[in-house]
């Protein structure tokens, strides 16, 4: 695939190595703090960081500000952008606001319904869907026009990106749902965690059978498992998540003490299985509020130390 942007992690991609993306939350206030010290943790670890917006509709500090911030350290942010909460006069206005700071990688997505969070009686929005978002950003960077047809003086210059859940029913609408995604112009992929290896193999394998892996970049989507009690939680009451029943017995059948140590073990050997699968060109690992476990992930998965690219 041929580079477009200045983009690091779209470098790393193109020329063949396993990438490592990770995500960070922004904080319920306005300490830029929270967000620095959770970048130091994982920063020399992984290619790119991942800054959520709003995650579960939870009001948060804006994952735009919190770009800025990795950008000011030094280190190469993936803008998270919802359609829930902005029209798309807002959603370019943003876009335009990424590309001032140089921005060059943003993650495309709905966004989680806002009766989950702790602002229910909030509107939807929805102007556009995460399809048409993938549209706004490559016609806004490729023909360097805003939606209305108006020239844009400096078009954004962005490595665009959006999630895929190979795990959510109906299973057979999986793989389409991501060909549509490419035909909008989807440049990467990261997806939703994996804990059932095999149904996410038989994913990949039809994503194959398309040749979509050879249109886009697909990054396996990975988070460790603390204790038995958060595999039970996010098996039952995580909408879209397939944690099989041998993992759930594993770490029953693991001391309490020795469970968070277990999970940790279960990532690493994820991602050394899933490096052999054809067409994964990469890895996001999301430690949520546990970003001090991913340089050891990293390293014991044997993806440390990471390339550098010019």
């Amino acid at each position: 695939m041929e580079l477009k942007t200045p983009s690091k992690l779209e470098k790393i991609l193109a020329a063949g190595h396993h990438a490592v993306t990770s995500e960070c939350g922004p904080p319920r206030g306005s300490d830029p703090e929270a967000i620095v010290k959770k970048a130091e943790l994982i920063k020399d670890h992984v290619d790119a960081i991942n800054i959520t917006d709003n995650q579960t509709s939870v009001t948060r500090m804006c994952s735009l500000a919190a770009c800025i911030r990795l950008k000011l350290m030094g280190l190469e942010p993936v803008l998270q952008m919802v359609t829930r909460d902005r029209n798309r006069i807002a959603l370019q206005s943003d876009i335009l606001g990424a590309a001032s700071y140089d921005i060059n990688n943003v993650l495309c997505l709905s966004g989680d319904h806002q009766s989950f969070g702790d602002c229910a009686q909030g509107q939807n929005v929805h102007d556009l869907d995460s399809m048409q978002l993938i549209q706004t950003f490559r016609f806004m960077r490729d023909e360097g026009k805003f939606l209305g047809g108006d020239e844009i003086k400096r078009p954004p210059q962005m490595f665009v990106g959006a999630a895929a859940n190979p795990f959510a029913d109906p299973f057979e609408i999986r793989v389409p749902r991501l060909a549509k995604k490419i035909a909008a112009g989807v440049e990467f992929i990261q997806t939703q965690c994996i804990y059932n290896l095999d149904k996410f193999e038989e994913w990949m394998k039809l994503v194959r059978d398309r040749g979509l892996h050879e249109k886009t970049y697909i990054l396996a989507g990975l988070t460790p498992m603390k204790n038995v009690g958060m595999a039970r939680y996010m098996k039952k009451r995580v909408p879209g998540m397939d944690v099989p029943d041998e993992i759930i017995k594993r770490l029953a059948d693991t001391p309490k003490e020795k469970q968070a140590e277990e999970g940790l073990k279960i990532c690493v050997e994820s991602i050394e299985r899933l490096k052999e699968v054809e067409g994964v060109a990469g890895f996001h690992v999301m430690a949520i509020e546990w970003e001090e476990k991913v340089p050891g992930i990293v390293e014991a998965a044997g993806l440390y130390p990471r390339p550098q690219v010019d």
